[in-house]
């Protein structure tokens, strides 16, 4: 939970600087984020359909941190 609090916090000091300067964010329109609001959703509900209780942590946890993971080494022989 804490990097999202530190994604909006940090959201929201860009946010007020360019407000501050005067400058368009670049920020994707609302619409936009709506729709991978919508996308993300969608993901869970299949995850959940398919039986994965968890799903929306899940998610969250791959989503955020996609981090995959290495084959062991083994020695060569």
């Amino acid at each position: 939970m804490l990097p999202y609090l530190l994604s909006l916090g940090a959201g929201l000091a860009v946010g007020v600087a360019y407000g501050l300067i005067g400058v368009k964010s670049p920020a994707p329109p609302i619409i936009a984020l709506v729709g991978l609001l919508g996308i993300l959703a969608g993901e869970m509900a299949v995850s959940s359909w398919r039986g994965h209780p968890a799903a929306l942590s899940s998610l969250l946890h791959r989503k955020s941190f996609a981090v995959e993971p290495k084959a062991p080494k083994h020695p060569p022989a």
